[in-house]
């Protein structure tokens, strides 16, 4: 029997993650027969390209588990799609950052009768079984606690862990046809790095205590709003309910004031979070962000986290400050010292330059505005096969410490350009991140 929880894996989902190579075996042969007909190599490429991004987006938007989680992901980049593909997807993307089928109430109520008692009604003044946002593990409805605080009690869909982990098993064994979408991103270590964090963003109660410590961290701040915690449990986690206009609709609809606000302050978070708080915010996407009506920048879900304790390492504010002012073989040492470059690969010290310099811009300018077009000019300088930094990029080791954090940033960076958001991104790197000040 098919079970009626929507993550529960069963063979409905198998089919549809199953499809998509099987889709793509089938647009190769139509794309041989277009070129018997003469079409160009190039323009079956892109065609095959276009659908295979449709039917990628359809099939991840559909689901839950690691399914959606890895659509979260890649939505990110959006941004650095070529113009041919952004546009009609453009659409599709955003909507797998908030939007889910929903779980049904009465599997809702079963998860909240398991986790606080048959009585858990009783904790509520009122409780709305209509979902008001889902994502990848969990969905999240409205209510009002019993002292008249609104909250968002956000509950785990039964068989979650199961589920994201045959997903992304089957997801892994089709890495390669994610590259027809997002070229020159590596999904597998993608996929990898999601699976390896799924075990702690299961128990919420590992997320409540990271919510709680930004909530005290970034309490009454002028800048930042964080729900305190209400009240927790394995599988629900339920917090103070907070207004704002969602940055998926800034991004589509925003004032470019807007967007500029809601960027500084994301780009100040990244930073600011392992600070203050001790915790990386170690999943970016819109959907986890709001701007307030009075400007600021309300924070969500803090399932996916990295505990730094120290803040970040000062290593990373160290070596962008060798590369900008041009002290190659300083970095050069830096780079070896930490891993990043093993004893045995030979390098040119002007190399490091050469290809983190131009990524640096936005650190070089006293205000500088993040675009879709410079996302897209690095992306393809960085991925370019016959090009000095993708071979330079492939003698690059990524220590494990440090591979969250490289995630987070360029997910940061992928926000930034959908936003078009202008800052003085070097003032805030100076201020928040270790190593960094001259």
């Amino acid at each position: 029997m098919v079970s009626d929880d929507p993550v529960v894996p069963d063979r409905r989902r198998a089919a549809k993650l199953a499809s998509l190579p099987l889709s793509a075996a089938g647009r190769a042969a139509a794309g041989f027969g277009r070129r018997l007909t003469g079409q160009s190599a190039e323009e079956v490429s892109a065609a095959n390209r276009e659908r295979m991004a449709e039917q990628l987006f359809e099939v991840l938007g559909t689901l839950k588990g690691g399914a959606m989680k890895l659509g979260q992901a890649l939505s990110v980049f959006e941004a650095a799609l070529p113009d041919d593909m952004a546009a009609p997807y453009r659409e599709a993307l955003v909507k797998l950052q908030e939007e889910a089928p929903p779980m049904p109430a009465a599997t809702v109520h079963r998860v909240l009768d398991q986790q606080f008692g048959i009585r858990w009604r009783e904790r509520f003044t009122s409780f709305d079984d209509q979902p008001a946002a889902a994502a990848s593990i969990g969905q999240v409805h409205r209510g009002v606690w019993h002292d008249g605080r609104e909250v968002a009690i956000k509950v785990q869909y039964p068989g979650a862990g199961p589920a994201l982990m045959a997903d992304l098993n089957q997801l892994s064994r089709f890495a390669r046809l994610y590259g027809m979408v997002t070229p020159g991103l590596e999904i597998k270590p993608l996929i990898e790095e999601i699976r390896e964090r799924v075990v702690d963003e299961l128990d919420y109660r590992k997320e409540a205590d990271a919510q709680r410590a930004f909530a005290t961290a970034f309490a009454n701040d002028p800048d930042f709003l964080v729900p305190a915690v209400v009240a927790s449990a394995p599988k629900v986690v339920i917090g103070e309910w907070i207004e704002g206009t969602p940055l998926r609709t800034i991004i589509s609809d925003g004032t470019q004031h807007d967007r500029n606000r809601a960027g500084e302050l994301l780009a100040t978070m990244t930073f600011a979070g392992p600070a203050r708080a001790g915790y990386l915010h170690a999943d970016p996407h819109p959907g986890n962000y709001r701007l307030t009506a009075d400007g600021r920048l309300g924070v969500l879900d803090f399932g996916a986290v990295k505990a730094l304790p120290d803040g970040l390492p000062e290593f990373i504010g160290e070596a962008i400050r060798m590369v900008i002012e041009g002290r190659a073989d300083d970095a050069l040492i830096a780079l070896r010292q930490h891993r990043f470059l093993q004893p045995h690969i030979v390098v040119d010290a002007q190399e490091i330059i050469d290809y983190l310099l131009p990524i640096l811009e936005p650190l070089v300018l006293p205000r500088f505005q993040f675009t879709r077009a410079w996302l897209k000019e690095q992306a393809a300088r960085l991925t370019n096969p016959r090009g000095p930094a993708m071979r330079f990029g492939r003698q690059v080791n990524l220590p494990p410490e440090y591979v969250m954090i490289h995630r987070v940033f360029l997910g940061a960076i992928g926000i930034l350009c959908q936003l078009r958001a202008e800052a003085p991104y070097a003032t805030i790197t100076e201020e928040w991140l270790p190593g960094y000040a001259e």
